[in-house]
C-alpha cells in the first residue's frame, strides 16, 4: 500500500494566475489595485472584532500585543503587515512562491518580523489567537475541508475572520462581467461557480465546530467606493468561534 493520500486546498491554476500578479501586488495602480480598496474596509472590520472579542481600548494601538495571527492566503502581506503593526506575532501562508517572495522582501524592507510561509494551511502546525483568510475559500478544491483546516489552526478562544464574493447575481455582475471585463481584476480571477453564499458558508463554519458570531457586508457605491454595509449581495466578511 502507498502513502496515504494529504488532502490539498491548492489548485495548481489558481496558483499560477496569483504568481502572475506577484511583481506589482504592492502598486495601488497594479493588478492587485482592488486589494488596496478592500484593505482598510477589512481591516476597520477587523479591529472592530478583535475590540469586541477581547475588550480592547478602541483607541490603542497594539490591540494585538501577545497574540499569534495566522494570515491563510496572504498573498504579498497586505494584511499580515498591518496585523504585525498591531502587535501580532504573525504568521503568513501562501500556495504561491512568488507572492511569498515578494511578501518577504517587503516585510524586511519595512522592519516588520513576519513568518512568511509557502505551503497549504491543511499542512500547517500549531495554533492561532487570530486566523484571517481573505478572498481565499473561493479559490480552494474543497470549502469544507479547507474551512476544517481553519478550524484545526485556531486555539481555544480563538477568532476567525473571513472575506469573500456572495453567490448573487449582483457580485457576478461587478467582479466578473465588469470587474474582469475591464480588467480593474486580472481575466480569470474568479470562477462564479465557487462563490459562497452566507447561508453555505454557516453551514460549513457548523460542519467544522464554528459558531458565526457576526456578518457584515462590504459593498461599493460610486460615492463612496468599498466601505461597510448591511448589503451582503457583493462581498461579506463574517467572524467565527469554536463552538
Amino acid at each position: 500500500m502507498g502513502a496515504p493520500m494529504v488532502t490539498t486546498s491548492i489548485v495548481p491554476e489558481e496558483v499560477e494566475q496569483f504568481g502572475r500578479l506577484a511583481a506589482d501586488w504592492w502598486d495601488p495602480q497594479g493588478g492587485s489595485a482592488v486589494l488596496h480598496k478592500l484593505n482598510p474596509v477589512r481591516l476597520k472590520y477587523i479591529r472592530d472584532q478583535i475590540d469586541q472579542h477581547w475588550q480592547c481600548d478602541e483607541c490603542g494601538r497594539n490591540p494585538l500585543t501577545g497574540k499569534t495571527a495566522l494570515d491563510v492566503g496572504c498573498g504579498a502581506g497586505l494584511l499580515a503587515e498591518p496585523l504585525a503593526r498591531l502587535g501580532a506575532k504573525v504568521t503568513g501562508i501562501d500556495a504561491t512562491p512568488a507572492v511569498i517572495a515578494v511578501a518577504r522582501e517587503h516585510a524586511a524592507a519595512m522592519a516588520l518580523d513576519i513568518d512568511y510561509r509557502v505551503g497549504d494551511v491543511q499542512e500547517l502546525e500549531g495554533q492561532f489567537d487570530l486566523v484571517t483568510c481573505m478572498e481565499v475559500i473561493e479559490h480552494v478544491a474543497d470549502p469544507a475541508d479547507f474551512v476544517e483546516a481553519l478550524a484545526k489552526r485556531l486555539a481555544p478562544g480563538g477568532l476567525l475572520i473571513m472575506s469573500t464574493p456572495n453567490a448573487t447575481s449582483w457580485s457576478r455582475l461587478i467582479m466578473i462581467t465588469i470587474g474582469e471585463g475591464l480588467r480593474q481584476i486580472p481575466r480569470g480571477t474568479h470562477d462564479f461557480n465557487k462563490f459562497i453564499g452566507p447561508d453555505r458558508m454557516k453551514v460549513l463554519l457548523a460542519e467544522a465546530g464554528l459558531n458565526c458570531l457576526d456578518m457584515e457586508g462590504m459593498a461599493w457605491s460610486p460615492t463612496r467606493g468599498v466601505h461597510l454595509s448591511d448589503d451582503m449581495r457583493l462581498n461579506y466578511l463574517i467572524t467565527a468561534i469554536h463552538a
